[in-house]
């Protein structure tokens, strides 16, 4: 999904949260990164302080890493700095929505507050914080704020979607509940009722462009 939105022309790709280590299966010549040493890791980097060149990148992408920022401002300014014009942020985030409330408030370690009134978060070092309703605050609720503090990244596309593969798969640290057969099943189903996704999904597609 990343790797389809990322935009053509000259400069590079950064990933921030490489610790995965499968994006770079899929985008060739990609720069990856953790905050902490790391196998999977060419660079070792904040997202909030990046050293690279004004305009010098051509995408910034990342999974489940914006809500993990204690200070999203800072990441936005170095991001819009770093990137060249034309150039994208592409992400994977939690999302708000009736469904994703009700398993993120009860069945997930990570803070989840979308009434909470702050971007930002206390934090003592690396993945120590988090409010996975960070990026539904800022992109929806706090939409006007956003746009009107960084101009230069416009909200190209918010799509929402992965309702009930990523419970049924054990999520990141537990054992699946899917037995492989039955993926195909589970992706029509999400796929019957992608109209419902805003009420269903449990994370969303974001796609910012660098103006």
């Amino acid at each position: 999904m990343i790797a389809a939105e990322l935009p053509s022309g000259t400069g590079d790709v950064l990933e921030l949260g490489s610790g995965a280590g499968y994006c770079d299966h899929y985008i060739k010549g990609l720069i990856t990164s953790e905050v902490f040493p790391c196998p999977t890791a060419r660079l070792v980097i904040d997202g909030q302080e990046l050293p690279f060149d004004d305009g010098s990148l051509r995408a910034i992408v990342f999974t489940d890493v914006l809500h993990h920022m204690p200070d999203v401002r800072r990441f936005f300014s170095e991001a819009s700095r770093c990137l060249r014009p034309g150039g994208k942020i592409l992400m994977i985030e939690p999302w708000v929505t009736s469904w994703s409330k009700l398993i993120f408030r009860n069945l997930h370690h990570e803070p989840f507050f979308p009434e909470a009134q702050d971007w930002s978060f206390p934090s003592t070092g690396p993945l120590s914080g988090a409010n996975g309703a960070i990026p539904w605050i800022v992109f929806v609720r706090d939409r006007i704020t956003f746009e009107s503090e960084f101009p230069d990244l416009h909200i190209e596309q918010i799509r929402p979607f992965l309702p009930f593969r990523y419970l049924l798969s054990g999520g990141v640290g537990m054992r699946t509940l899917m037995p492989g057969f039955t993926y195909p099943f589970w992706v029509r189903l999400e796929k019957m009722i992608e109209s419902q996704m805003p009420r269903f999904a449990m994370f969303a597609f974001v796609s910012l462009l660098r103006c």
